[in-house]
Parts: C-alpha cells; sequence; structure tokens
C-alpha cells in the first residue's frame, strides 16, 4: 500500500486522520544526541575535549532527538527549557523556555532551522550574545492533551563568545582571536625597564578541567555566597564576572585561590618564582577544597587570571609596567628617602615604587561608560587595596587612563597613578628631610610591555595608557588628572610649594654610572663613574670638589631594599669643562649570599658638592645575569609517538649550584608536570638530562623547563614544538 492507502482506507479523509490521531502512540523522547565532538569544533571549544557539549552564546548548535515515532511538526508541539544556577528564575535570567520554531527569531534563546528523519528530529539551538555563561541543564516539554511531559536531554557549558559581533567580548580579527582566546601559552615580561626578561608561562586553559575549576571560582566568590541567586543573574556580565575573578585569584578576603607572599620565606609552601604554569596552581586549589595556594605575586596572580579568563571567553593579555607606582594616598607623587651615604632607607609609608609589576587586559564592550571606552580594560587580582569592599581592580578603560579620566569606573585613579604619578627623591638627614635631590616627572610607567601578537618578542604599549612623556599632551592630562584626584589638598602639597620655592637647582657636574662589562651573577661587577664639569650662569667657572659617597643594595621586588652590602667614597677635582672616569669593583664576596630572588642591585651615590651645602644624586640598578639553558629536541613531534629531548646546563659560576631540582610542563606535551631531582652542579661542570615525551594534543605547543638551586631561584628556559597530528594507522 502506498500514497496513503493502508487496508483499503483513504488516510487522507478528514474522519481517518482523526481516527489515526486517536490511536497514535504518545510522542516520547528516547535518546538525545548533543553532538558535542562537531558543535564544540564549530564553537572553539575542541580543544577543552569532546566528550561534553561546550558552547559559546551567541551561536547556534545542533542537537538530535531520537523518538518513539516520527515528529509531526503540525501535531506535536515541544518547547525546550534551559536553566543554570542553583535556583533557576526567569524573572532573574537563569531559566527560559523556547518553543520549537522553523525560524530564529532574534536575539532571545531559540530552537529552530529544524529536520525530520524517520523517528528523529534534528535541531539548532541559539544562546542569546548576552545570556548567562554557566553549567546549564536542558529538557524538553512534550505537550499531551492538556499537560505536558518533560524528559531530560543533557547538559552544556555556555561561555562567553568573542567571535560573535553581537556579544560584548567580540574582538574582530582572526588573528588576535588565536593570540588572546587560543592561545595557551605565552610569555611574562619581567625585571627592569633596562633589563626587560621574558618569562614562560603554561596558560593551560584548555586542559582537561580547567573550565569546571573555573566556574568553582566563581562559585566560592563572596558575592555568591551572600546571594546565590542574584550572583547567577549577573553572570551574562562580562564586567561583573571581571570584577569577581579578579578579587577571587587573591586570598585576602575569601578562600581565592592564590595567597600572596612578598618576602623571602617560602618554606610553607612553593616561591612565586618556582611556578611554570595556572594549571597546578588551580588544580591544587581544588583539589584542596579551596585552600589558597602557597605562594604567588604580582606575575602569577596575572598569569592565573589570564588563563581564568580566556577560559571563560574573554579575550585577556598579561601586562608589565616597569617601575610601576603604588600610590595609596592619592597624590599622584611616591616619596623616596637617602641619607648622605647614599644609603636608602626604609619608610613607613606604603606608597612605593615597585620594579615592575603585571597585571591584565580583557578585551570588552563598556556600556556602563560613555562611547569611546570600549576595548583593552585594565584588571589586577594582586592585592593592592580595596574596591567596593574587595581586594580586586578594574576594569578600568586604557583609553580613560591616557586620557586622564579618572572618576570613570572603575579603579581608574590607581591605575592612573601606576603609570603617571612623579618621583620626589628627597634628602633625609637629622629626623627631617633637608633638600630635594630630584623630581622625575617621567621615571614611573616605563616601558608598559607585552607579548606581541603571533611572535616571541616584546611589544612595548606606552604609548596606549599615555601621551609621549614632556609631550603637551602628557602634562595637560596630567594636570587634569590631578585636578580631579587631588582636589582641595592639591592648594596645600608641600611637595609643590618646594618647587616652586625655587629649590631645584641647575647642578655644578654631570654624574653617570655606567657598567664596565656584563653583570653576570657570580662574579665581580665593574663599574665606571663618569664624571664632567658643567659650567653656567649659577656657579663659577673654577674647579668644584666633590666628594661622593657610593653604597650598594639588594633592590626588593615591592620598591624597598635591604641591608647595605658595599660601601665606597670617592673624591673629584672637576675644572671648568672637564671629564673624567672613575672606576668602581664591587666583589662578588660583597653580594653572595645578600641577594633577593630577583638578583637585583641599586647602585647610590650622593656627591656632596664641597662649599654648597648641595648635593648630586647619581643611580644605577643592575639586573645579574644568570646561567642559560638548553633545550634540544630530536625529530619530528607526532601525537602519541616518542619525542626525545635533551635538556642542559652550564654552571658558569666560580660556586657551586645545590639541591638543583627540574620541572618541566607544557599543555598537550605533558600530563600535569615532570620533577627530577639534580643534585649538585659544580662550578664550571654542565649537567645534561634526556626524557622522552609523549604529545598528546597537535598544533602549536611550548615546552617550560625551569631548574632551580638553593643559590638560584629561576634558571628557566623554553621550546616552541609544533606536534602534528597522529598518521592513520
Amino acid at each position: 500500500m502506498e500514497n496513503g492507502w493502508e487496508n483499503g482506507n483513504d488516510l487522507s479523509h478528514p474522519k481517518h486522520f482523526r481516527q489515526r490521531l486517536t490511536c497514535m502512540a504518545a510522542l516520547e523522547l528516547r535518546s538525545a544526541d548533543l553532538q558535542s565532538p562537531q558543535n564544540n569544533k564549530a564553537h572553539h571549544t575542541q580543544e577543552m575535549g569532546l566528550r561534553r557539549l561546550i558552547v559559546r552564546r551567541g551561536q547556534p548548535f545542533t542537537l538530535r532527538l531520537h523518538f518513539n515515532r516520527p515528529f509531526h511538526p503540525g501535531t506535536d508541539h515541544v518547547a525546550f527549557v534551559a536553566e543554570t544556577g542553583p535556583a533557576p528564575l526567569e524573572l532573574s535570567g537563569t531559566r527560559v523556555t523556547f518553543s520549537l520554531t522553523q525560524a530564529q527569531q532574534g536575539n532571545v534563546w531559540s530552537a529552530s532551522d529544524f529536520t525530520t528523519d524517520s523517528n528523529s528530529l534534528s535541531v539548532s539551538l541559539r544562546a542569546p550574545a548576552n545570556a548567562v555563561i554557566g553549567s546549564y541543564t536542558l529538557k524538553i516539554e512534550i505537550s499531551q492533551g492538556q499537560g505536558s511531559v518533560t524528559h531530560p536531554v543533557g547538559t552544556f557549558i555556555l561561555l562567553f563568545n568573542p567571535w560573535s559581533a553581537e556579544d560584548d567580548v567580540y574582538l574582530p580579527s582572526d588573528i588576535l582571536l588565536q593570540e588572546y582566546i587560543m592561545m595557551d601559552y605565552g610569555f611574562v615580561y619581567k625585571g627592569h625597564e633596562r633589563f626587560i626578561t621574558s618569562w614562560p608561562w603554561n596558560y593551560g586553559q584548555f586542559e582537561e578541567g580547567i573550565i569546571d575549576i573555573c566556574f568553582e571560582i566563581l562559585n566560592r566568590s563572596l558575592y555568591f555566597l551572600e546571594n546565590p541567586s542574584k550572583d547567577y543573574s549577573q553572570r551574562n556580565d562580562v564586567v561583573y564576572i571581571c570584577r569577581v575573578v579578579s578579587a577571587m585569584i587573591n586570598s585576602n578576603d575569601d578562600n581565592g585561590v592564590l595567597q600572596g607572599n612578598w618576602g623571602e620565606d617560602y618554606s610553607l609552601g612553593v616561591s612565586p618564582l618556582q611556578w611554570n604554569g595556572s594549571v597546578a596552581i588551580l588544580r591544587q586549589w581544588s583539589a584542596r577544597g579551596g585552600q589558597p595556594v602557597k605562594y604567588g605575586q604580582c606575575w602569577v596572580f596575572a598569569a592565573v587570571m589570564c588563563t581564568v579568563m580566556r577560559c571563560l571567553g574573554v579575550p585577556t593579555r598579561v601586562v608589565s609596567n616597569f617601575r610601576s607606582a603604588h600610590n595609596v594616598d592619592g597624590n599622584l607623587t611616591i616619596d623616596t628617602y637617602y641619607d648622605r651615604n647614599a644609603e636608602m632607607l626604609s619608610t613607613q609609608k606604603r606608597d612605593k615604587i615597585w620594579n615592575f609589576h603585571v597585571w591584565n587586559e580583557c578585551w570588552m564592550v563598556r556600556r556602563d561608560l560613555p562611547p569611546g571606552y570600549n576595548g583593552w580594560q585594565v584588571l589586577d587580582p594582586t592585592p593592592q587595596q580595596t574596591s567596593s569592599g574587595l581586594f580586586c581592580c578594574g576594569p578600568a578603560s586604557v583609553k580613560a587612563v591616557r586620557e586622564g579620566e579618572v572618576h570613570m569606573p572603575y579603579d581608574t585613579p590607581f591605575v592612573y597613578a601606576e603609570v603617571n604619578a612623579d618621583e620626589v627623591v628627597w634628602l633625609f638627614g637629622d629626623g627631617q628631610v633637608q633638600e630635594i635631590l630630584a623630581h622625575n616627572s617621567s621615571s614611573i610607567g616605563k616601558k608598559i610591555s607585552t607579548k606581541r601578537v603571533g611572535s616571541e618578542q616584546c611589544q612595548d604599549i606606552t604609548s596606549f595608557y599615555k601621551y609621549p612623556e614632556g609631550s603637551p599632551e602628557e602634562r595637560s592630562v596630567f594636570m587634569k588628572a590631578s585636578r580631579k584626584m587631588l582636589g582641595s589638598r592639591r592648594a596645600s602639597s608641600p611637595f609643590l610649594d618646594l618647587l616652586e620655592s625655587g629649590r631645584l637647582w641647575d647642578q655644578p657636574a654631570q654624574l653617570q654610572l655606567h657598567l664596565a662589562r656584563s653583570p653576570a651573577w657570580g662574579q665581580d661587577l665593574l663599574l665606571k663613574l663618569h664624571a664632567r664639569r658643567v659650567p653656567n650662569r649659577a656657579h663659577a667657572r673654577g674647579p668644584v670638589r666633590l666628594e661622593v659617597r657610593f653604597c650598594a643594595q639588594a633592590l626588593l621586588h615591592m620598591g624597598g631594599s635591604q641591608e647595605p652590602l658595599w660601601r665606597q667614597i670617592v673624591h673629584l677635582n672637576l675644572d671648568s669643562g672637564e671629564e673624567t672616569q672613575w672606576p668602581l669593583l664591587l666583589p662578588y664576596n660583597s653580594y653572595r649570599n645578600k641577594l633577593t630572588d630577583e638578583k637585583l642591585i641599586r647602585v647610590s651615590g650622593i656627591a656632596e658638592v664641597k662649599g654648597t651645602g648641595r648635593s648630586i644624586l647619581v643611580l644605577k640598578d643592575i639586573s645579574l645575569e644568570t646561567p642559560h639553558l638548553s633545550i634540544q629536541v630530536s625529530g619530528r613531534a607526532e601525537v602519541g609517538k616518542a619525542l626525545p629531548v635533551h635538556v642542559s646546563l652550564t654552571n658558569t659560576q666560580t660556586s657551586a649550584l645545590s639541591h638543583c631540582t627540574m620541572v618541566l610542563e607544557g599543555s598537550g606535551l605533558i600530563h600535569g608536570q615532570i620533577s627530577n631531582d639534580l643534585g649538585t652542579l659544580v662550578a664550571g661542570h654542565t649537567i645534561q638530562i634526556q626524557l622522552d615525551l609523549y604529545p598528546f594534543k597537535a598544533g602549536p605547543r611550548q615546552l617550560q623547563v625551569l631548574i632551580s638551586s638553593n643559590e638560584i631561584k629561576e634558571i628557566k628556559g623554553y621550546k616552541d614544538i609544533f606536534v602534528a597530528a597522529a598518521r592513520p594507522s
């Protein structure tokens, strides 16, 4: 029988059609195929795995539903229910019901573009581009008579979508998306403005379980604990998510991910210098029930936040600001003090100039700001000061920082001061300040750096934060910001009074310190003092006599210094127009065992100009070079095949490196970490390690190697490796 004929009955006749409906079985869902492999690939989440559905808002994904009988669009009525959070409510946007339609209907939850085949229904679902992110349960409601029957379909995770023009995190460049979302390794820049070092970091945002830990971070925040429903209802807002994550990466208010430690005792945890990446930190935090991981400093906080934000779908990069101001009182000046022996003095003030500071930038639309302030926004998870009662910072528009619009949320005045504050250097003696040695309006906010797109090189982005130092635009913006930040305090500033009194004077001589050779850790340091007599109207043309007192101190990351480790006094007589050089030797034994892990020394000199009561300041910061790792890879890297790796380190120092340990890490190359104890490396000797890796993900990967010893905590290297897909067997 065919063409509607069955047992001699014309089923197209209305009478027989009603009889058929009466005896037709009720529609029941037998199974559902979430089609995770193809959906995840289309949504750029395949690196997180293919076993479960992970999709992005504002983009369709397809399901295939299998029923007990064919689906009839004209008579079978179904609706989908998507829920997230502990108490889903339609009013909060955490529960939504949407019916099956033939065509998609705007920026709303929809189920459309369906096709039927035998007992199956293929349907395209789409979450709006402003939906709440998180883990969802999906159900189907099938109408039956006066009621309905609900069947579970499955679960899925919904993320931000920087590929969708309707999403607030939309980034219209595939090259930038590859860098700021898909790249799971990169570099953090540390050190000093003149000695910037690249620190490889394994972000690992696609490693197994990291996506779940990211949502666990949100679910352990104080915002969630105080009001779970309200917290979930705001998870559609990228500004809100950024502030929550910024607060949760540190543990100052809550059971956040990392506990900060800026001392030198890390015996109760791991030194911040000994982390290779974010994955081990996040997994340890989760495995121990949300207990903060010990320890972090700024680059660790920022790198872990980068992992979390990229995982959630927000374009993110790590930014380093060299000579970064920590201006607690908001007066846009940082005071530094020296005594007449050139010793940098400690102070009870919280205002400091950090050698460098690391934060994040996240890309987003700022609907809470006037037009023109979208794009990169500063987020800083390092606990420095509170914002709305919690230790977090941002998002602050980079454009607002550049234009001095310090009234714009969030925490823009603090970020502005980090890159724009003035430095005032004082001579201190007899319990009081005696004179201003220097007023530096351009010494803070130097070489603001991030990884260059598609490159291993560093990109200087200082011009995004401020106009050229000393330019009319820069000074105009500074005055605008200072008026807003200081208000009535500006009129009574003792610093401005001193400046206006004319007590800053032209010096009769210029002093500079230069390195005579590369400064390697474990060797004597050779410097040269270059002095030149500068005749001018304020000084006689005769000779000047200088007594220069030098002092060397280990610099701390947060701007302080340790006790002096070396001193020297030099006497100079300079005739008009004369130039001279004076050698200085800082022996290895003077700084051995006296440096911090960062191996940074400040040599300060204060010259007393005899007969005038005036002083001249000269400074030189020295970053000591450590031994270099060599990493070699043999042959072709292929998924599932052994990849021979050879690591070697030569101790070029004059003393042994004791208790050496090696840690290897790399997403797609190593599950977790590989650790080895290497013992003692005698001076002048080379240690060689050979091992096989078994890559498990194709594409560009990076192997990070860290060797630590009692003497040097951070000997780090990396090797970029392209892993080919497994060959068909």
